[in-house]
């Protein structure tokens, strides 16, 4: 009997699977996706979405370190992931769904 677990992450915003993290509306002004092979990740922070900074920044970001897709949603989220690819701005995020998000990154940069 197959695997029934999902393999592939998706919420409209960011989609990632077992070759890549694409995050969409990153690029500013154009709005166009980064995809970013997973060899290329070297790891990543999921901290508290910060309640005045960051919380409300819908493109973009307040830290020269990193950088964030457009997100209108961002104000309901709780977290964020900010993926280190060894140069700056780093990209970062804020998945609908975390803890699925961080289990399933965590799963495949280790299976690589």
């Amino acid at each position: 009997m197959a695997n029934p677990t999902k393999q592939y992450y998706d919420d409209g915003l960011i989609q990632l699977d077992r070759e890549a993290l694409t995050l969409r509306r990153y690029h500013f002004p154009s709005g166009t996706s980064k995809i970013i092979p997973l060899r290329d990740i070297r790891g990543y922070r999921a901290t508290a979405l910060g309640l005045v900074m960051e919380r409300f920044r819908l493109w973009g970001s307040t830290d020269p370190r990193r950088w964030m897709p457009l997100d209108v949603r961002r104000p309901l989220k709780s977290t964020l992931v900010t993926i280190d690819i060894g140069s700056t701005p780093n990209p970062a995020c804020t998945p609908v769904h975390p803890e699925q998000f961080v289990q399933l990154l965590d799963e495949f940069l280790d299976a690589r």
